[in-house]
């Protein structure tokens, strides 16, 4: 059996830790900066209109918080399922989890016209809205993450641990599906009105926070001097590769259900053939970058032994990740209106054309900003907590862990 592996906090005395923290804390500022901008001068300055309402905001946004409810997978293995090999990375699974989805929200502040206004949406319910009901789930995952790593962190509250992790998990489930239902239940977009919306997401969920989880694992491993062992690794390629096999299944079946339903036809030939940009990262972005060659690299012979192969997978499914959303979120507003069935209309208004959307530096850099507040709070956490195993060694996790001969 693996021993019980200690946890301590990073030094952080490093000139590259500190260089690190800075660049983060002066694009968080910056983004602070363009939140006010835009505020101040209006959405015009973006490249949101009346037609593409969700621009890269919202793209950069749904990114952080399906990857945050991805992300404390790792802990459920361990905490729900018994899975001892993943405890000692249950405490950065809750934090990175709870970083992400405080960064994601951050962002999204901006779709309420101003952070002041959370306060209105919060005191004038809309039970019957799935934007809506979001926010509770936000708030609850929130709260049982935190909870979860309170029970982890103090030795009077582990045995309740357990329960907590349970919980957490449910809402991570449900934050997910959440965010699957608002595109599914959207029935004026052809591009969004789909069933399989719903577990897809929970499958994009749990691909794209595994893949942040493996950087930012490796990462701080690497950056610290502690030692993270082939049969970690091995656990955290194979679960990689399954859930970007699983999300690559539902975009297939997600396309195919489009093209044997007669009312989609246009806006599949749009997304597949005729979109532009939003075809071109369909197939290049979301299916070669985020599906194909993240499994070529998890499942080959010649580079499943390789670390950097995992990284690099772990990088293109963030990369597919964000280009799927880019085609969901944007390329389904693209794609005009389907005000009459049947028939052909246009008007000075846009209506029946595709309609266009670039964005623009004020947008780009409020969408960085948000990723930068949560890798800021997961850097300034492990440097006062103990989220940090001091070895993920095989000697330290492997059961069946033989020492190399001195032959």
């Amino acid at each position: 059996m693996s021993r019980t592996i200690a946890l301590r906090e990073i030094k952080g005395r490093s000139r590259g830790y500190w260089l690190g923290l800075g660049g983060l804390a002066l694009l968080a500022g910056s983004a602070v900066a363009a939140t006010f901008y835009i505020e101040h001068n209006g959405l015009h300055v973006t490249g949101m209109n009346n037609q593409i309402a969700w621009g890269m905001p919202h793209v950069i946004s749904i990114f952080l918080i399906l990857a945050g409810a991805g992300a404390f997978n790792v802990a459920a293995f361990s905490a729900v399922f018994g899975r001892t090999v993943h405890a000692p990375l249950a405490r950065l699974s809750g934090l990175l989890a709870a970083a992400l989805l405080f960064g994601g929200l951050s962002v999204v502040m901006l779709d309420l016209g101003g952070p002041q206004r959370l306060l209105v949406a919060m005191s004038n319910f809309n039970f019957k809205s799935t934007l809506a009901s979001n926010i509770l789930r936000y708030i609850g995952f929130l709260i049982a993450v935190t909870a979860f790593l309170w029970t982890l962190m103090e030795p009077r509250m582990n045995r309740y641990s357990r329960g907590a992790g349970v919980v957490a998990m449910l809402l991570g489930l449900s934050v997910s599906t959440g965010i699957g239902l608002v595109f599914g239940f959207l029935v004026a977009r052809e591009a969004y009105d789909s069933a399989v919306m719903a577990p897809m997401f929970v499958a994009m969920s749990s691909s794209f926070g595994l893949a942040v989880f493996i950087l930012v694992l490796a990462g701080a491993c690497s950056w610290t001097g502690r030692p993270l062992g082939g049969f970690i690794v091995g656990r955290l390629r194979n679960l990689l590769g399954i859930f970007a096999a699983v999300v690559l299944y539902f975009t297939t079946v997600q396309h195919l259900a489009g093209l044997y339903a007669t009312e989609h036809h246009g806006v599949e030939r749009f997304i597949l053939m005729e979109g532009g940009v939003h075809t071109f990262l369909f197939w290049a972005g979301q299916v070669m970058v985020g599906g194909i060659l993240p499994l070529f690299l998890v499942y080959s012979p010649s580079a499943r032994k390789s670390r950097r192969a995992l990284l690099a997978a772990a990088a293109m499914v963030i990369i597919g990740g964000l280009s799927q959303l880019y085609v969901i979120i944007i390329g389904g507003q693209a794609y005009p209106l389907v005000l009459f069935p049947g028939m052909e209309v246009s008007s000075s208004f846009f209506d029946g054309a595709v309609n266009p959307y670039t964005p623009t530096l004020p947008e780009t850099v409020l969408s960085l900003g948000g990723a930068a507040i949560a890798f800021l709070i997961v850097a300034v956490a492990m440097k006062f907590l103990r989220f940090l195993p001091e070895t993920l060694a095989d000697a330290a996790l492997d059961p069946h862990y033989r020492p190399p001969s001195e032959d």
